[in-house]
């Protein structure tokens, strides 16, 4: 038996382990916002999937939002047309909404739904603009097709749950007049999670989570009060493109959310060690 194999003996105990976890997880909605920067190989996209498929099975209702930052940039860079951001986010003019559209809708959400269906799961891809699911508004105009969220319409998400399927949502917005909107994928997450009181919401990124020295990986601070986040701002500990994800965290505890994390995507099956054991992974945000 090498280090990696479990005995019978060991599988039941690992089960059993979980038992508690599960059963308080049993029909709660989870969300997951599976960034970008977190698909970094097939490898790890493939762990990640079978991990949200057997949360699926196992009774919890799971929520997949997803970005895609650099396959836009990517795709952009195809066409030769630079990628220009703001304050983070990305200057986006009518032919760069379309393309954002196109990489998030079409290939990001296919892909996703394909692997999570060959993983044994039943998924279905939805984009915010489907049946109104994300309105939006301009944010500012220097920005472009950049949307700013003025309504969640949870009806779509809640019918796929309801008929056994993981709805795979992509963040592009809508308003009434039938102009797309580019949405920030942590934005969009902490408002859906939010709207649906989802029992939590992981936020899967590139990095550990939240460090109190940057350049070492045993200074992780495990659990923030909300209360306590704005003094980590001011000290410096959370800063630059951290600042408006853990607003997002915040936002999201305010509307109702019970827990929200910051994990490590790039850890194989860090949602399961989040969500299935005692000590987690990551850093944990509670009221």
């Amino acid at each position: 038996m090498t280090e990696f194999e479990l005995s019978n003996a060991q599988r039941a105990q690992v089960l059993i382990h979980a038992l508690p976890y599960i059963q308080k997880y049993n029909n709660k909605i989870i969300v997951v916002k599976y960034g970008g920067n977190a698909m970094v190989n097939d490898e790890l996209k493939d762990a990640v999937m079978g991990d949200i498929v057997l949360l699926s099975l196992i009774g919890i209702k799971v929520v997949l939002v997803h970005g895609g930052g650099p396959e836009i940039s990517e795709m952009l860079n195809r066409i030769g047309k630079k990628s220009e951001f703001v304050n983070g986010l990305r200057v986006t003019d009518k032919e760069t909404a379309d393309i954002v559209r196109m990489v998030l809708a079409g290939k990001i959400s296919k892909s996703l739904v394909n692997l999570l269906e060959r993983k044994g799961g039943s998924a279905i891809g939805l984009s915010g603009a489907d049946g109104h699911m994300i309105c939006a508004r301009q944010l500012a105009p220097e920005l472009g097709y950049v949307g700013e969220i003025t309504d969640i319409n949870t009806k779509p998400i809640t019918d796929v749950l309801e008929k056994g399927y993981i709805p795979v949502i992509s963040t592009v917005g809508c308003d009434m007049e039938g102009n797309v909107y580019n949405i920030n994928a942590d934005t969009a997450a902490s408002r859906i999670a939010g709207m649906l009181k989802a029992e939590s919401l992981i936020s899967m990124t590139d990095i550990s989570g939240i460090l109190r020295d940057k350049d070492d990986a045993s200074t992780l601070i495990s659990q923030i009060h909300v209360s306590d986040a704005p003094l980590l701002m001011r000290d410096g500990v959370i800063s630059g493109g951290m600042i408006p994800k853990v607003e997002c965290c915040i936002e999201a505890i305010r509307m109702g959310v019970k827990k929200v994390f910051i994990i490590d995507g790039r850890v194989p099956h860090s949602i399961l060690i989040e969500t299935l054991t005692d000590e987690g992974i990551g850093t944990m945000f509670t009221e």
